[in-house]
């Protein structure tokens, strides 16, 4: 048990349980379940249904921590509903579109009243009638609308609240705050400073001008419905990643994690050295258990995503404000009423504020290689598939067809093809790149053959072998203190390329010599190497279109950071990034020219997320018994 968690249980397994019990807690005492364990499935759904707590219950049969007095975490947010927060979430929308995700995005839009605190499972209810109360009592006083004004900077964007009516909200925290705090016997702490709205927070500066643009569009005088809403969420992963699975996965071994699809993970990422690569160690939300799950299958999730609405405070009529026409039904967007033609009139005006302050002119896409073979057979592939008399053949139909001839066939080693499925993976890339009407006019590769082969089979994909060549660079290899060899591998040469009929540009001449690469180069020195590079391929590539750059997983961060002016990361941060970056896994910047600058944006195309196929035997799986 870990030593945080320990000092939480000694906190709370002391004190006093209060003796009154609701009718759901009354329920399910008399199915059969122990008190301390049912009031914590009531706290942990919000005390809604007796079928939720139920559920929870059965979920959470095999968890581990399950008589743990660890209780839930609680905060009070006023939230807005109606146009205002229509607006509010196609901003979110846009903002991650066009910029990326931030901080922001981890929560919905809110106005923090009271920040995290703790409470009993026992003594939520004292909450839920302390908000009731108070709510009533400032239901008279309650601005019928809350005056906001838009703030900026380098790392914020938000809107502040003005101060006489920041000043209720501030009151009205603090009634919460002192009731909350005498009747449920915690310690509940309001809001002090200024009273905000968040709209971005920890962006990147170059993308402040048009969040500013988006956050234009947002009229902050548009009807709004105030709720003071009570969240909670489980104190015990609050510094995790939260991942939503993809798809099911099915254990195969004893220690792996059975999830599936709409899942959420809790992610330690201090915690991961003992998963093998592409793996992770995590705790399931619905159940409670933990194990090992495969990466792929999950994807990043919002921190709000796991949490629980308890009760809310409306505090003005949704009639004043509410007006709904019968041809344009409301839908549930993110668990709140969301008008379609307000929806596109939104996207609309949020659009038309891009295209008219936003200019692209080039775009660098930088992608790692596809999946290489020995990440599938392990460092002996070669010995595999090489009879007695050096002879090649193939012992799995995930080995390539046949290998390009070299001047030794030992060199394959450290410089491995491509699998079957990593050819399959970058073809199918540049198709998707030919679907979306990708413009490549350079290509770049590392000269790892791996990274050559899958820039080769992305331009066939794109239908573009026959016109774009492959400019060799050695300056683009990865770090090589990452060289399990700790030499530098014996590459193909550009005739021994040609010869094997990849479509290399014979006539490049290097930026960086191979012959410069040094063995287990310090991570300054790889930094250094990275960007100078980059910024000569960008030099020598002054034409409007897309700089295709196939790389190693290393790449994504060490290119593309330092051509968006962002400073390189901490090498034992670099290292906790690069191990999750998948096969084909892309970064796309594209140049604002009348800004002198490059910023960071989505991608033109999806990553290719697929599941693991073992090798089988079918004499030892169907006739052995």
């Amino acid at each position: 048990m870990a030593v945080a968690e320990t000092q939480l249980y000694a906190k709370v397994s002391n004190k006093h349980r209060n003796k009154n019990t609701s009718s759901l807690l009354e329920s399910l005492l008399a199915k059969g379940f122990p008190a301390h364990i049912a009031q914590k499935a009531l706290a942990a759904t919000g005390q809604k249904t007796i079928e939720d707590a139920a559920k929870w219950l059965h979920s959470h049969c095999n968890d581990p921590s399950l008589d743990d007095p660890i209780p839930q975490e609680y905060a009070l947010y006023l939230c807005p509903t109606g146009r205002l927060h229509s607006y509010l979430q196609e901003f979110w929308k846009e903002s991650k579109h066009h910029c990326g995700k931030n901080r922001a995005h981890e929560i919905f839009p809110h106005i923090t009243l009271c920040d995290f605190f703790t409470c009993e499972d026992q003594k939520v209810e004292l909450l839920y009638e302390t908000l009731k109360r108070v709510g009533e009592s400032f239901s008279q006083c309650f601005p019928p609308f809350i005056s906001l004004s838009l703030h900026s900077s380098t790392s914020y964007l938000g809107f502040f609240v003005d101060d006489s009516h920041a000043n209720i909200l501030k009151e009205f925290a603090m009634a919460f705050s002192a009731e909350a705090s005498a009747l449920a016997d915690c310690h509940v702490k309001p809001c002090q400073k200024q009273v905000h709205l968040t709209l971005a927070h920890k962006f990147y500066p170059h993308h402040q001008k048009t969040l500013e643009q988006l956050a234009k569009s947002i009229n902050p005088e548009e009807a709004c419905q105030w709720v003071a809403a009570l969240y909670s969420r489980d104190m015990r992963f609050v510094h995790y990643q939260t991942l939503r699975a993809v798809f099911q996965y099915k254990p195969q071994n004893i220690d792996e994690l059975m999830i599936n699809a709409g899942d959420f993970i809790y992610v330690d990422p201090t915690q991961q050295s003992d998963a093998s690569e592409g793996w992770v160690i995590g705790t399931s939300h619905r159940t409670g258990c933990r194990g090992f799950l495969p990466e792929n299958y999950t994807e990043r999730a919002n921190e709000s995503d796991t949490w629980v609405k308890h009760r809310e405070y409306a505090f003005v009529p949704a009639s004043r404000f509410f007006t709904q026409t019968e041809n344009e039904p409301n839908v549930k967007l993110n668990g709140e009423v969301h008008n379609q033609a307000m929806s596109r009139s939104v996207t609309n005006r949020l659009s038309v504020q891009l295209s008219q302050n936003t200019t692209l002119r080039r775009g660098l896409l930088v992608m790692r290689h596809g999946e290489r073979v020995d990440q599938v057979f392990g460092k002996s592939w070669l010995q595999q598939c090489l009879t007695a008399d050096g002879k090649y053949h193939r012992a799995d139909l995930n080995f390539p067809s046949n290998l390009p001839k070299r001047r030794d066939v030992k060199h394959f080693e450290h410089d491995p093809p491509l699998s079957c499925c990593g050819i399959f993976q970058s073809r199918l890339t540049g198709e998707a790149l030919l679907d979306q009407e990708v413009a490549v006019s350079y290509v770049y590769s590392s000269p790892a053959l791996r990274c050559i082969q899958t820039a080769q089979h992305i331009l066939e994909g794109l239908k573009l072998d026959q016109n774009v060549k492959i400019r060799v660079e050695p300056g683009l290899f990865e770090w090589t203190k990452w060289e399990a060899s700790r030499l530098i591998p014996n590459f193909m040469t550009v005739a021994e390329l040609t010869e094997a009929s990849y479509k290399i540009d014979t006539s490049y001449r290097d930026n960086f010599s191979l012959s410069s690469l040094v063995p287990s180069e310090t991570y300054e020195e790889y930094v250094s190497r990275s960007s100078t590079v980059m910024k000569q391929i960008v030099t020598a590539c002054p034409s409007k279109g897309v700089i295709l750059i196939v790389g190693h997983g290393s790449s994504l961060a060490s290119f593309t950071r330092p051509l968006v002016g962002l400073p390189a990361r901490e090498s034992s941060d670099f290292a906790q990034v690069v191990r999750k970056i998948p096969c084909l896994g892309m970064c796309f910047c594209e140049e604002l020219k009348e800004e002198n600058k490059w910023q960071m944006v989505n991608p033109p195309v999806k990553t290719l997320t697929h599941g693991a196929n073992a090798a089988f035997n079918w004499r030892n799986s169907i006739l052995d018994d």
